[in-house]
């Protein structure tokens, strides 16, 4: 009776795993074929398989170039996240008073408002930056890294307090003893304890950093700054949309956050069940 339930249960897991990757199979057959044969049968596989597609999506969508500003804005944006996110929660943990958790909750609080009621009005108060106070917050690379920190630091200090209340306060206080300074303490006893959640944070930051379209999009305006998903505009016209070489295009941008995954998913579960300690 057991085997047979867990015979099921393997399954209907195969099932669901069909329908979730069933987008990304078609977006990669489809890369393959001509205009013709696409629109003949999306579904059947190609009748060769060529990287003519690939090639022309890299120029069209001037890939090495775009990579490299997703991978700037990326990198830079998630550490930043990481270093000042970590430090905030860890204060804010041992810091136990009403403000620290007014402070809190307030982070927690911003997680529940959508980017969509906030944009407007954000790049307002960015084009007056820019034009009272002279510096550049929009079209730059800079501005959207100081944007992308502010919206994503209030899940990571969400999610490092609950990890770092599991932490023993005793080890800090030996550190303290032993002459350690409070910085000192954070980087060499605590920050080391905290690699499963900041490799979970890292991961959900740069997949949602590395997708992201809607604020670029606002930011951004020169084409030698756009980012990977920006360039996937080129595929889509007013009228006609290439969809051979926008396939190509997507399953291009898709590539680097599947290895960045693949390498590092190992501490995401690990992550996340340790930030749930309270």
């Amino acid at each position: 009776m057991k085997k047979s339930g867990k015979w099921l249960l393997d399954i209907l897991l195969f099932l669901f795993a069909l329908v979730f990757l069933s987008p990304v199979f078609l977006m990669l057959i489809n890369s393959f074929k001509d205009r013709a044969e696409l629109y003949e049968n999306a579904l059947a596989l190609p009748s060769s398989f060529s990287f003519e597609y690939y090639k022309s999506a890299m120029e069209k969508m001037n890939f090495f170039t775009a990579l490299g500003n997703s991978l700037y804005v990326t990198i830079i944006s998630v550490v930043i996240v990481i270093v000042l996110a970590s430090m905030t929660a860890w204060m804010l943990v041992r810091t136990d008073n009403k403000l620290s958790k007014v402070i809190f909750f307030t982070f927690v609080a911003t997680m529940l408002i959508p980017f969509q009621t906030l944009m407007m009005p954000l790049m307002q108060v960015m084009d007056w930056i820019r034009s009272n106070l002279h510096i550049p917050m929009l079209n730059t690379h800079e501005g959207l890294i100081y944007m992308n920190i502010g919206f994503t630091s209030s899940m990571a200090v969400f999610l490092y307090h609950g990890f770092i209340k599991s932490v023993p306060v005793a080890l800090e206080e030996a550190a303290t003893l032993d002459g350690c300074s409070k910085l000192g303490v954070f980087w060499r006893i605590v920050f080391p304890l905290l690699k499963n959640i900041s490799v979970t944070i890292a991961i959900l930051n740069v997949i949602a950093l590395w997708n992201d379209y809607l604020l670029p999009s606002l930011t951004l305006s020169d084409k030698g700054l756009r980012t990977i998903p920006l360039s996937t505009f080129y595929f889509f016209g007013e009228f006609t949309i290439v969809w051979n070489q926008a396939m190509a295009g997507l399953t291009l941008t898709i590539i680097p956050v599947v290895i960045f995954y693949i390498f590092a998913q190992k501490y995401i579960i690990k992550g996340i069940a340790a930030g749930a300690v309270k």
